[in-house]
């Protein structure tokens, strides 16, 4: 089973921890983790991109000029798609993108993309994270420290509104419950920065 150094805020050693082979441990499958991010891309599309067709374009009831012996070409309306102001032709109409992934997919994606993020050394385990107030400064400082990315992505085990408001205003850094984290979130932050009971939490939902 892998084992990952424990730090305290200060940035400082203070233990290990083993990790369940079974999550943090798996052979890294890049494919599923490839489906599993377009899936939740999709489904937040909003889908509502709309362009008119030459029959919702308003105007070109009159034909242009008539059919013969002008030596121009031939001209029905001028809402045709070839002219400015005309209709779209396909054009593209409000529509649902999402679509469901199996489960099995998802947490072996789920797996797959914490287990990369120990072998590249990406992920840090701090013995617990709490404030006494609410301070982007000290937040901040943590952060510098355990010698995490910019982009990091913040893991506790319940919601603390004090940690939360805290690093909310940094750019790059995002948190998140060991309940509702997933494969997108995890992959887009350089750093993956987990208190030892989100540990545990992530191990029991994933087990």
């Amino acid at each position: 089973m892998p084992n990952v150094t424990v730090y305290n805020q200060l940035g400082e050693s203070v233990g290990e921890i083993e990790l369940n082979d079974a999550i943090f441990g798996v052979e890294v499958n890049e494919h599923v983790i490839y489906e599993v991010v377009k899936n939740q891309l999709a489904n937040k599309r909003q889908g509502t991109q709309s362009a008119k067709t030459r029959a919702e374009v308003r105007g070109g009831g009159r034909k242009p000029w008539r059919q013969k012996g002008t030596g121009r070409a031939r001209q029905g309306s001028t809402r045709s798609p070839q002219w400015t102001g005309g209709g779209v032709i396909f054009a593209p109409k409000p529509r649902d993108y999402s679509y469901k992934t199996p489960k099995k997919i998802k947490r072996l994606a789920m797996k797959s993309i914490l287990s990369s993020k120990v072998n590249d050394e990406e992920m840090i385990v701090l013995d617990k994270l709490s404030f006494d107030n609410i301070s982007t400064k000290v937040a901040k400082k943590v952060l510098e420290d355990v010698k995490a990315a910019k982009k990091a992505l913040i893991v506790v085990e319940n919601k603390d509104d004090v940690v939360y408001k805290s690093f909310r205003n940094l750019a790059g850094v995002e948190i998140a419950e060991a309940k509702n984290i997933n494969v997108y979130d995890v992959i887009k932050h350089d750093s993956l920065v987990m208190t030892q009971d989100a540990v545990k939490k992530i191990e029991e939902v994933f087990a």
